[in-house]
Order: structure tokens, then C-alpha cells, then sequence
């Protein structure tokens, strides 16, 4: 699988003198650009919202486009809202009183908000923001936002105008596999530039870890925290986002099992599990004090183990109760100890970590071209869904021939790479 190319390193280079070149190889640290649009003339966005209140995804998003970077009239984005369509409108709803304080017209349905109110599409991209809502939940307890849905309508509105411009679909192309990989061949039968995923592989890292594309990495052990559904795909964003860096590049995954209980530290205890990037990992990640991890039970206290085609083998450990942030540790050759940290969710001022992913979605609105590739959270969505599976199954391990999702990772940046802040005032 893949098909649409993030962008490259020449493009990357060249983004502001519009040059381009073919194939996937990362935007470097030491020479990746300033991805400043500020010059340029602002680009006009269509939201489509499941719903916007306070703290929701749709304010931390685009509430920075209307009122800046930090949400207090500072500077922002060079994107403007031109249209929103919002599912929800409950108490505490944002959308209408700042539609009205910015002049933004709200739409009833999904195809005029992308249109404008028009025959044609005038916007040049579309914010998917599937999160939040009163929505019913499955077996599986996967939360059952309406995002194939949205984005089906988003799309027969392209396909009926002649036109597509780029989408991107906040978190998980799902919740359930077969939403997410309809989306996505949706997506690619029409050619639409698309991103999607969480904010936190973008975000501050604690100590700030990185490694370069094609290490030799030989082993990863992650760390998350909260439900399983809405924070097991977190935690495999940032997992994801490291382990494929890894010598020969991205893979995808051949098999997924989901352990609870003692099951789960009995694979520490035989070896399956490393227990020394285990212990690396809990020692990077802010905990609770008090609280035995291997004592912790509950129906979201689970390890997600999983084997990439390559034979590398993954593993998730979600500790809710223990855990306050998600972590990794990494054995790499050459190292002495694993590398580890812990993946920051600030909350001052006003969520930057949402900034850092705003600006990815600029970039791609600015480029037409993918800041990263979709591929990593199609795959992210897959193994997710598996789990969950598995877990409904009693822990059996579920062969995913369906998740041989190969890719090449871009190195793009994280907070707070002076390439992404410095082309505005930093949101940190």
C-alpha cells in the first residue's frame, strides 16, 4: 500500500520557491526549511465538526485559526475559515457565537459547507474534526464518531464539483477498520491529498529524543495511559512515529494480540517483552505515586503485543491508574542504555501541541501535499482495531495479512524545531 507522497526533501527545501521532485525521503533537521507562509496570501478552510465547546479538538484547532496561535488574538496560521458545518450544537457550543464574531457562515449540511453555499468547491482545504459528541459506542467499545460518514460526503461533494483540495481527518481514519480503510481508498480512488492523526507525535518530548531515518533500531517497548479507544491510538502515534524510523523503513504489521491481566506480565517474565525497555519506558513517564503497575486491573489495563512483517515485535503497555502520560523507550545500536522519553500534552497557553499539528495541516493546505504520510495512521487505526478485537476474543492472536501496510517515513519535525516556531510567534 501507498500512494500519496508526503512531502520530499527537495520540496521541503524548495516549498516557498515552489520546487518539487519525486519519491519519499524526509525533510532533514540541519536543512529542512522555514515553513513560512506569512507572504503568501491566506488559504480558506471548510470545518466539518462533530462538536465545539470548550477544550474539544474543534476549539484547540480552529479556534486557533480564528483568534491565533495561543487563542488570544495574537498571530496564527495563515488560513482562514471560510465555512463550518457543526453536527452538535449543544450548551456550551463555541461555533455560533464565534461564527458570528468572525463572520463565518454555518451550513446545514456537509456538501454546502464544503461548497461555500456554491455550485463549486472555493475552499482549498477541508478540517475533518470527527471527535467529541454524543455518539454510541460498539461491542468493542470503540467510541462510533461518524468520520466515514463526514468524510464520504466531504468527497461525493469533490466528485460532484470536479474538484478536490486537501482533507485532513483529526486522529483515526475509523474508529472501526473497515471505515478506515474505505476512507482511504476513497480518498486515493479520487486523488485527494490527505493526512490525518494525533497531535502528539509532533509535540514536546521529555528529554527531546529523536533519532535519525534508518537507525538500527533493535527493540521498543511504549507506555499509554486512559481508554484504550481513545488513547491506545495515541499511544501508537508516538510509538509508530519512532519505531518507523527503524533500518528498511515501515512494513507493516502480520499479527495483533491484546493481554490483560497476569497474561500481559507473563510475557515480561518469558522474555516476549523486553523487561529492561519496559522499565526505561515507566522510569520516563510521569506516574502515580503509590500504585504497583503489575497489581493495576481494569478493562482498559492492557498490553497491546503486536509483530511487524520484518519481525520486529511491538508492545504497548496501557496503564490508566499508574501511567499520566505516554512514553517510549528504544534499544538502539551503539547506545549503552535505551532511549526514552515521555510525549508532553501542555495545556499552556492554550494546548500548543495543537499548534505543532495545525502547522502540519498549513503546510499540507499551503503545498497540496501531505506534511507526513497517511499510511503511518491507517496502519495505526488497523492494529488499534485489532487489539480491540482481540481483547473482545479473550486475548487470541489475530493473523492481519490486511495490515501489511508498507511505507518510507519523512523526517519531520517535532516541538519545538526552530523550522516549524520560528516562522511565528511560538506557541510555547
Amino acid at each position: 500500500m501507498g500512494y500519496q507522497d508526503s512531502l520530499t526533501r527537495r520540496e521541503c527545501l524548495g516549498v516557498l520557491a515552489g520546487v518539487a521532485s519525486a519519491g519519499f525521503v524526509g525533510c532533514r533537521m540541519s536543512d529542512a526549511p522555514r515553513f513560512d507562509f506569512a507572504s503568501e496570501k491566506p488559504k480558506s478552510v471548510a470545518a466539518i465538526i462533530t462538536a465545539y465547546r470548550k477544550h474539544l479538538h474543534a476549539d484547540v484547532l480552529v479556534g486557533k485559526i480564528l483568534e491565533g496561535w495561543k487563542q488570544d488574538g495574537g498571530p496564527g496560521p495563515n488560513l482562514r475559515l471560510a465555512s463550518m458545518y457543526v453536527e452538535q450544537i449543544r450548551d456550551g457550543d463555541l461555533s455560533r457565537p464565534l461564527a458570528k464574531k468572525h463572520g463565518v457562515p454555518m451550513f446545514e449540511t456537509i456538501g454546502e459547507a464544503v461548497r461555500v453555499g456554491t455550485n463549486d468547491v472555493p475552499v482549498d482545504g477541508v478540517l475533518l474534526i470527527g471527535e467529541h459528541g454524543d455518539y454510541p459506542w460498539n461491542e468493542k467499545r470503540q467510541h462510533l464518531y461518524p468520520r466515514r460518514r463526514f468524510f464520504s460526503e466531504i468527497a461525493d461533494a469533490f466528485e460532484k464539483c470536479g474538484r478536490v483540495v486537501p482533507v485532513f481527518n483529526d486522529k483515526h481514519l475509523g474508529p472501526v477498520w473497515s471505515d478506515a480503510i474505505w476512507t482511504y481508498e476513497r480518498a486515493r480512488e479520487l486523488e485527494i491529498p490527505f493526512m490525518a492523526g494525533s497531535s502528539l507525535p509532533v509535540t514536546y518530548r521529555s528529554p527531546d529524543l529523536s533519532i535519525p531515518l534508518d537507525t538500527d533500531v533493535r527493540g521498543a517497548v511504549g507506555v499509554g495511559y486512559s481508554g484504550l479507544d481513545i488513547y491506545g491510538f495515541h499511544a501508537l502515534e508516538v510509538y509508530q512515529g519512532l519505531v518507523e524510523r527503524r533500518r528498511g523503513g515501515e512494513t507493516g504489521v502480520r499479527n495483533v494480540q491484546c493481554l490483560q491481566g497476569d497474561a500481559m506480565w507473563k510475557a515480561v517474565d518469558d522474555g516476549i517483552v523486553r523487561k529492561d525497555l519496559l522499565d526505561a519506558a515507566l522510569a520516563a513517564t510521569p506516574t502515580s505515586e503509590g500504585v504497583d503497575a503489575r497489581e493495576l486491573r481494569g478493562e482498559n489495563v492492557a498490553m497491546f503485543l503486536f509483530e511487524y512483517v520484518d519481525g520486529f515485535v511491538g508492545s504497548i503497555f496501557m496503564l490508566p491508574g499508574y501511567a499520566r502520560l505516554s512514553s517510549i523507550a528504544l534499544d538502539v545500536a551503539g547506545e549503552a542504555q535505551p532511549l526514552a522519553c515521555h510525549f508532553e500534552e501542555r495545556r499552556e497557553p492554550y494546548f500548543p501541541h495543537f499548534a505543532f499539528l495545525l502547522k502540519a495541516i498549513e503546510i499540507m493546505v499551503h503545498t497540496g501535499r501531505p506534511a507526513y504520510p497517511i499510511e503511518r495512521t491507517l496502519l495505526n487505526t488497523g492494529i488499534l482495531d485489532r487489539a480491540l478485537t482481540s481483547r473482545l476474543e479473550g486475548g487470541r492472536r489475530l493473523e492481519t495479512p490486511e495490515l501489511a501496510i508498507s511505507y518510507t517515513p519523512v523526517d519531520y519535525p517535532h516541538a519545538p524545531n526552530p523550522t516549524l516556531s520560528a516562522s511565528y510567534e511560538s506557541p510555547s
